[in-house]
């Protein structure tokens, strides 16, 4: 028998065990390593704001493969605690340090898949590196922020993003007093400027102090220990806990290293394979840039979906099956306590930046029939080509169900429809559920009226 080729997989969440998984099912032949740098693996970081402000009891909750089950279950070697810290192409090896003894091994490797994912960007101001000053990106970092919660009465978020809004309703609901730092003039500034004030709003209602237009300018700390935040005005706002979730970036040091091109904020320039410049290596996630599919241009979206469909083709270039990656529309959703939040395709900005004749139209309808009691309104904003009404974003907020319509919208844009076809669309009704003209044939409706003929 030949010798078995050797597949290494450099980080164990979304990406890496995707495309480790996937291999393994199509070539069970391979030799599989994973190596993950934090005690954790395959976990929802998306569920971490939840964690930390106790919706979710125990970090276990958030795991959804164990160490023990990939071994025992898909014959895949995975060591945590485990970075690589060397990728030496030539040799075709890494070199793994242990962190829990300091012990340094190599490994040998035909196929590399680099999924280190990213790095919380860390902004150069006084006191940041203070004591309870922290970043959510790992499950130990959500360990961490709850204990600092637990003990602080206020708290200052820098950076009013999803993950930003998300951590402020969950603290506030915790007990704590929450203040938001936002550098941009409006929260969510892709969103219509109505939608960033209705965010606004329903932050504002529950108690959280939102401040638009202030970047963080210094952290102040006493005896080592955070004790405000200031923005441009310097007067400090009290706080025992600061949270900074302004980005991030691609974690990209190692495949720097070892000479791989980077792209687009230093993401790892790859194929429609996810093959890197070396045809060895693999590389998918957070880590890498992407392409938007409307726009033809490199983009920086990173997504825990994106991220397990790049893991799986992959996982099935590797395992010898065909698959390519199509690239983002960077739908995403989210929600901050009745108010659901959900964006897809091109801003009218972005568009307009690409190159699109575009325009926009905002429509508000309830969720449901006029007369069936319990209805809320879903605002829908349609971004579209005048001149041949192709449709190229969408953007809503409101009820649960403006999630689904939004996701309608992603099957519209991805099938390349016009705003006329949306309008013929067949879309259910029921009055609990669903008016008969629904929020979505509104909305292009509206944009139907604003297309040449």
């Amino acid at each position: 028998m030949g010798k078995k080729e050797r597949l290494v997989v450099i980080g164990g969440t979304a990406a890496g065990l995707s495309a480790a998984s996937k291999a393994k099912r199509l070539n069970p032949d391979l030799e599989i390593t994973v190596f993950e740098k934090t005690g954790y693996i395959s976990y929802g970081a998306c569920g971490l704001p939840y964690f930390v402000g106790g919706m979710i009891g125990e970090p276990e909750q958030l795991v959804s493969v164990s160490v023990s089950e990939m071994e025992e279950k898909r014959n895949i070697t995975v060591l945590i605690h485990h970075e690589v810290t060397v990728i030496r192409r030539q040799e075709k090896e890494v070199t793994v340090k242990n962190l829990e003894t300091g012990t340094l091994s190599v490994y040998g490797y035909d196929y590399l898949v680099i999924a280190t994912g990213a790095v919380p960007v860390i902004p150069e101001l006084d006191g940041v590196e203070s004591k309870g000053v922290c970043v959510l990106r790992t499950v130990e970092d959500g360990i961490y922020m709850k204990y600092l919660a637990s003990n602080a009465h206020r708290a200052c978020i820098a950076g009013g993003g999803f993950i930003g809004l998300e951590l402020s309703e969950q603290l506030a609901s915790a007990g704590l007093q929450v203040t938001v730092f936002e550098a941009m003039d409006r929260l969510l500034p892709f969103l219509p400027e109505a939608f960033s004030h209705m965010i606004q709003e329903t932050l504002e209602s529950h108690g959280i102090k939102v401040l638009t237009g202030s970047p963080v300018t210094r952290i102040e700390s006493e005896a080592g220990h955070v004790k405000g935040v200031c923005g441009p005005d310097g007067i400090p706002v009290p706080c025992g806990l600061v949270v900074l979730s302004i980005g991030v970036r691609p974690a990209t040091a190692l495949a720097q290293a070892a000479g791989l091109e980077l792209g687009l904020k230093g993401g790892i320039v790859v194929d429609e394979h996810q093959r890197t410049s070396d045809p060895a290596i693999f590389a998918c996630g957070d880590c890498v840039q992407m392409k938007h599919i409307l726009s033809g241009k490199n983009v920086y979206v990173p997504l825990g979906t994106t991220a397990n469909k790049m893991g799986r083709v992959a996982g099935s270039v590797i395992g010898g099956e065909y698959a390519s990656f199509p690239g983002v529309l960077g739908s995403m959703v989210t929600k901050v306590y009745d108010c659901c939040i959900a964006a897809t395709g091109l801003s009218l900005s972005d568009a307009k930046a690409a190159g699109f004749h575009a325009a926009e139209t905002l429509i508000s309808k309830s969720d449901r029939a006029s007369y069936y009691p319990g209805g809320r309104a879903n605002f829908i904003n349609l971004v579209f080509d005048t001149e041949n009404g192709r449709l190229l974003g969408a953007q809503g907020i409101g009820s649960d169900p403006v999630a689904g319509r939004i996701n309608v919208l992603v099957a519209c844009i991805t099938a390349g429809m016009t705003v006329a076809q949306v309008n013929d669309l067949d879309l259910v009704y029921a009055p609990p559920v669903a008016p008969v003209y629904d929020p979505v044939l509104i909305a292009a409706s509206q944009a139907l009226k604003q297309v040449v003929r």
